[in-house]
């Protein structure tokens, strides 16, 4: 049974609590990552043999497994996929950056410019489920930036990766797929073997090895994020009603059993009611001991006396999904400070973020809202400043660099301003 907590005093210790189940697996990772590094493809192939059920007979997908993905999986899901991914395309267009130049004064110019990230990888788990909107939801972006090479790494049981991954692929414009997945796979990417190329990014999420591998390879490559379980925070006044919000509390709650689902509501009515159809509705699910877990060990009803102490609770936790289950959403927005991604209304479940709606769905967890973004188009590009001076320009400004780093000790930086105006010595 889900806990209710009641009243303003609830310490901010217990609400911001995301006690995670910790593993160590740092040194059983950093030995996969040597053998990577050390024996390259031999390596791939004995993971794929003790962990996939047995190694592919190469580890590059063929366009003739390609064509037999999208002979298998039903047409009507395959529209459907490539309708979202016309959403997700929509969507991540409008964060397309340009670079900027003006006119810093006489004989100074001053700009940014935006250059894509060269070769990315993206990891797509392939463990008890298949996730092709993860496909998407990573790929899209990446495509959009500009990136030259975008690769996907994923176990392929018994050899096979799911027909289902190689549709979403192909769908959003990845150039390359291979057959490895786990933490071998992120060493893969990173320091490349003799089929699988070198990036210079890893996104996508993955289990406690390949957060741990991404960890561990970050500097020699860069890397998205490392992505905690799974939550949700429904904002929801006496309007809402308690069967959605249930519904939408269990879509976070099925994940996996550290998932966090959190109602924080004004009404005690509702609290109560959402805590008796979540048990009404948990024996339905096929993945019912998962969402049991997940509601009575790791999630919560809180309620508040007032939808202002409501918002200062959910900024307080920084949730990586947050729904507004209220009559006017668009009025409370402006008061969020701290959130992932935002669903305003009685009419708008998490899941629509999820699969179609366009906005991406890997997001910032365990409360790192507060500082961090949902994968983006910036991700996949770098920016450059750049200077342009002329030797009018530079002069006048050589004695404030040379005073400004002879005050911290850097009489090279400061020669390096002034030494273009002294006049030659005559010998």
């Amino acid at each position: 049974m889900i806990r209710i907590y009641t009243g303003d005093s609830l310490p901010t210790e217990e609400i911001m609590s995301r006690e995670d189940e910790k593993t160590d697996v740092s040194a059983v990772v950093s030995e996969i990552i040597e053998n990577v590094k050390k024996n390259g493809d031999r390596a791939l192939y004995e993971y794929a043999e003790r962990f996939d059920g047995g190694a592919p007979e190469s580890l590059t997908v063929t366009k003739e497994e390609i064509d037999e993905a999208f002979a298998a999986v039903d047409k009507k899901l395959v529209a459907v996929m490539t309708e979202a991914r016309d959403n997700i395309r929509a969507f991540h267009e409008h964060q397309v950056r340009q670079g900027f130049e003006f006119s810093g004064g006489d004989g100074v110019t001053l700009g940014q410019k935006i250059t894509p990230v060269e070769k990315v990888g993206l990891y797509v788990p392939g463990g008890t489920a298949s996730y092709p909107s993860t496909v998407l939801m990573n790929a899209i972006p990446a495509k959009i930036a500009g990136c030259s090479e975008i690769v996907i790494t994923t176990p392929a049981k018994a050899g096979k990766v799911a027909p289902i991954i190689l549709v979403a692929a192909t769908l959003a414009g990845v150039d390359k797929i291979y057959k490895t997945g786990g933490a071998a796979a992120i060493a893969a990417l990173a320091y490349g073997t003799e089929t699988v190329g070198r990036v210079d990014k890893i996104v996508g999420p993955g289990n406690v090895f390949v957060a741990e591998a991404k960890r561990q390879v970050f500097g020699k490559v860069g890397i998205d994020m490392i992505a905690g379980p799974s939550e949700i925070l429904i904002v929801a006044d006496g309007g809402a009603t308690a069967k959605n919000v249930a519904a939408d509390m269990l879509s976070q709650a099925e994940h996996d059993k550290l998932a966090t689902a959190v109602l924080v509501t004004s009404s005690e009515a509702l609290a109560k009611e959402v805590a008796d159809e979540l048990e009404r509705q948990i024996p339905l699910l096929p993945r019912a001991e998962i969402a049991r877990a997940s509601i009575d060990s790791r999630s919560k009803i809180i309620v508040r006396h007032s939808m202002e102490k409501v918002i200062e609770t959910a900024n307080e936790i920084a949730p990586e999904h947050l729904e507004l289950c209220v009559k006017d959403p668009f009025e409370l927005l402006p008061l969020v400070k701290n959130a992932g991604s935002i669903f305003l209304g009685y009419n708008c479940p998490e899941a629509l973020g999820d699969y179609f709606a366009g906005p991406n769905h890997t997001l910032p967890t365990s409360g790192t809202a507060r500082f961090s973004s949902p994968l983006s188009v910036d991700d996949f590009v770098k920016k450059s400043s750049y200077i342009h001076y002329t030797k009018d320009a530079l002069e006048k400004v050589a004695q404030k660099i040379d005073v400004f780093a002879k005050s911290e000790g850097l009489n090279a930086h400061a020669k390096s301003a002034t030494v273009r105006f002294e006049k030659e010595q005559i010998k």
